[in-house]
C-alpha cells in the first residue's frame, strides 16, 4: 500500500513537471521557485523513503 502511494506521488510530480516546463522559461522567478520546490519535494521523498525502509523489511535472495 505504501508503494502505491509513492507511485501516485511520482505520477503527480511528473504531471507538475510537464506543466511547469511550458511556463518556467517565461520567468526567472518561476524558475527559481520551481527549483526550490523540487529540492523541498526531493527532501520530503527522501524522508518518506527512509521511513518506509525502516518499516518494510527488504527481501534478500
Amino acid at each position: 500500500m505504501s508503494l502505491l502511494a509513492l507511485d501516485r506521488i511520482e505520477a503527480a510530480l511528473a504531471r507538475i513537471e510537464d506543466a511547469a516546463s511550458a511556463c518556467i522559461g517565461q520567468s526567472a522567478d518561476l524558475r527559481r521557485r520551481h527549483e526550490d520546490l523540487k529540492a523541498s519535494v526531493a527532501q520530503s521523498l527522501s524522508g518518506l523513503d527512509d521511513l518506509l525502509a525502516r518499516r518494510i523489511p527488504v527481501e534478500e535472495d
